[in-house]
């Protein structure tokens, strides 16, 4: 919790008195009259000091109220020495904090090729493929994405897909209360047949085969498990699709997923007022602005195994939400390995800490996108003391302007998701569906800056912050965040999940100088010291490619991330619960 810093003027005793006054002490016994005189004296004196001594310094503040460290100057006695103070702004830097390197220098590409042959050439009119999605609106995004593209391997008619409504969020929407449907489907009318319903059978509806495909299955396995069904029954219905396909595919169908999430899923006109508003209205307060997407509820912590120093209380509190799931034990052995290994979301308080640390001031604007909060007001106590223009919909939106939407989880979700598209820089505090799916996105419409937190060495960091500076802390920051800060070339083209590393849809304009990239161009324009020579470049994006690999490789990303294969039959809404 952020104190205040008290000055040493009245952290010390005071030893001022005068001589004379000290002799006057002396004499036994002294008469009343004198006494009272001196007495009354002592206390006028006492007075002027509490009024006119310094106040506390307001432009730093302390994190820790017990870690003030007094040391003693050679020449100057009786200097308070304060170790770990958190200054206001957010310092001088090398660097414009609300844009990426080069940005200007990559854009967005993903139009079909002369190769790419028209739907109308290649759909067969026997072959009907029904989704049904799984998860809160992120989630059931990339399977809508990945829906379009399993449709046109298998050359079949797509309906328009079903959305989660049963799972943990209770959201009786459908896909056009979300979604323009007829934008979509004209949209890829070249690329895939869209229609929204199934056509009756004989003048019965038409119940579809139902089945479910793995994980990441690529195109052969498409045609191998799905293909052969599809052939005989006709139409069949693809049940839990989410991350059904793989991350690895041929370009053509690797662009038709940009185009269809890019492009053809717009949001329905009163969701887009909405968010427009909700973004001008943000706007009007400053030119810039931080959206912070914030999980830390407390499903969220009982989920993470983690463990944040809450003592016996948040232990019994977060233990009896674990208890609610049969699988959970089994993850929740070891909090402190899981912290250690990056698996846990950062605090409210170390996100203020590390934005801080990469030059955002107390003057910076943050619209927040968050569930309920483990520890209420408490818990974002230290990130609003940090940045104190704080907002989000409910607080620059009436009750009446959000009626329409407040009870559907998903369209609430959509509105922060608008807002965080928009903003100059997006930051998360843990790397779920909604981080990646706007990581993404902000990569293909010209790298805005997106803060995903290095984790596992922030962790560190934070747990020794009262034994450094904040130079030496805010030095630190920044070099660890090298590689998660949302700028082009930060992971290689093909690794990660592709939602959140379009690489093949983002194309790279070379630059006018003697025919020099843009990555060269970059570097030769910069002064010395404003970025990483080549050799420590390549080390801090293997560093990013390495955790976040071996991290989806295993189903986790900072411990959120589910294997759904792994998961029991008979927990359905742990799949979801946290999905986004």
């Amino acid at each position: 919790m952020l104190g205040e810093v008290n000055s040493a003027a009245r952290n010390k005793p005071f030893h001022g008195f005068p001589a004379a006054a000290l002799q006057l002490l002396q004499p036994s016994p002294p008469s009343p009259p004198l006494i009272c005189g001196f007495s009354g004296a002592l206390l006028i004196l006492f007075a002027l000091l509490s009024v006119f001594s310094p106040p506390p310094d307001d432009s730093d503040r302390r994190i820790s109220k017990q870690q003030i460290n007094y040391g003693v100057n050679d020449e100057k006695k009786h200097v308070a020495v304060v170790v770990f103070r958190v200054p206001r702004s957010g310092g001088r830097l090398d660097r414009d904090i609300w844009r990426s390197w080069n940005a200007q220098l990559f854009y967005g590409c993903c139009n079909a090729s002369t190769k790419f042959p028209n739907a109308k050439a290649i759909t067969r009119s026997d072959r009907y493929l029904a989704i049904a999605t799984s998860g809160g609106l992120n989630q059931q995004r990339t399977g809508i994405v990945d829906a379009v593209v399993a449709a046109r391997i298998l050359n079949a008619t797509l309906v328009i897909p079903k959305l989660d409504q049963k799972s943990y969020w209770k959201d009786a929407s459908d896909f056009s209360h979300i979604f323009q449907v007829d934008w979509f489907i004209s949209f890829l009318s070249k690329d895939v047949k869209i229609i929204e319903q199934l056509p009756p059978k004989r003048g019965r509806t038409w119940s579809p085969s139902r089945m479910r495909v793995p994980r990441k299955c690529n195109e052969k396995c498409y045609i191998n498990r799905v293909l052969p069904v599809l052939q005989k029954r006709h139409a069949v219905q693809l049940n839990k699709f989410d991350y059904r396909l793989s991350n690895k595919l041929r370009d053509d169908l690797q662009k038709l997923r940009c185009r269809v999430n890019y492009h053809a899923l717009k949001f329905t006109d009163p969701i887009l007022k909405m968010g427009n508003e909700l973004v001008r209205r943000m706007r009007s307060r400053s030119k810039h602005y931080i959206a912070l997407h914030l999980r830390f509820e407390p499903d969220m912590l009982a989920f993470s195994g983690c463990y944040y120093g809450g003592g016996d209380k948040e232990k019994k509190e977060l233990g009896s939400i674990r208890r609610r799931w049969k699988t959970l034990h089994v993850r929740v052995n070891n909090p402190e390995k899981q912290r250690r290994q990056g698996r846990c979301p950062l605090t409210p308080e170390e996100v203020g800490l590390m934005l801080r640390a990469l030059g955002y001031g107390s003057d910076v604007h943050i619209y927040v996108a968050s569930g309920e909060v483990y520890g209420g007001e408490e818990s974002l106590a230290p990130l609003k003391a940090l940045f104190p223009h704080f907002y989000s919909k409910d607080t620059i939106a009436t009750k009446e302007e959000l009626e329409p939407f407040s009870s559907y989880s998903s369209r609430m979700a959509a509105l922060d998701f608008l807002v965080c598209d928009e903003s100059d820089v997006f930051v998360t505090n843990n790397n779920g569906n909604m981080a990646r799916i706007l990581a993404g996105r902000r990569r293909y419409f010209g790298h805005k800056p997106t803060i995903r937190p290095n984790a596992k060495k922030l962790y560190k960091l934070f747990l020794s912050k009262e034994n450094t500076t904040w130079e030496e802390f805010a030095s630190r920051v920044r070099t660890f965040q090298k590689g998660f800060m949302g700028e082009p070339k930060e992971v290689r083209a093909g690794r990660g999940e592709f939602h959140e590393n379009p690489s093949t849809c983002i194309c790279e304009a070379k630059a006018k100088e003697g025919g020099m990239d843009s990555r060269k161009l970059g570097k030769k324009n910069k002064k010395e010291g404003d970025e990483p020579k080549e050799d420590e470049d390549a080390e801090w994006s293997s560093d990013y490619e390495e955790d976040q690999t071996d991290l989806h490789d295993r189903g986790l990303y900072n411990g959120t991330r589910l294997d759904y294969e792994d998961m029991s039959s008979d927990e359905p809404e742990l799949e979801e619960m946290l999905s986004d």
